[in-house]
């Protein structure tokens, strides 16, 4: 499952055992500046393409399915006259087997909500003190290889 929002990407890895889904991995991603620019189609295709860049050891070999709720990623890959970076992405995702199925936002529940989630650190910084002084002892007991250090 994969899904975008204006300034986030989600996505969950998981398996279906006897028509139930199971969540094996989770994960999202903030989008930088750049990212956070894009079209809608292209935040949906960066949570994909995020996805199979975090789980290509589980995904390599395997046939896969890709449940979005942006169904025109399916036609994505049949267009020749896309963008540069919507091309290089495509490119990236042909080494997988894998088929887009889409679904509806409500359906979508895990990776709607991962992408959504805010960082509510995301532009504080807290500029800590540097604490510079501290006792040379054991500095110098490393520098000339006391014998009754244990290093």
């Amino acid at each position: 499952m994969c899904d975008a929002s204006d300034y986030a990407v989600g996505t969950v890895l998981g398996q279906r055992i006897e028509k139930h889904f199971r969540p094996i991995y989770y994960a999202s991603k903030t989008m930088n500046q750049a990212e956070a620019n894009y079209t809608t189609t292209e935040k949906e295709i960066l949570a994909v393409v995020y996805a199979f860049e975090k789980f290509r050891s589980y995904l390599t070999m395997n046939k896969s399915i890709v449940y979005t709720d942006h169904s025109a990623l399916k036609y994505l890959f049949a267009k020749k006259d896309a963008k540069a970076r919507l091309l290089r992405w495509i490119l990236l995702l042909q080494e997988f087997d894998f088929k887009f199925i889409d679904t509806r936002g409500a359906e979508n529940y895990a990776a709607d909500h991962l992408s959504r989630l805010e960082n509510p650190y995301e532009n504080t910084f807290d500029p800590k003190e540097i604490n510079e002084t501290f006792p040379l002892e054991s500095l110098n007991k490393v520098a000339h290889k006391d014998p009754s250090t244990p290093w």
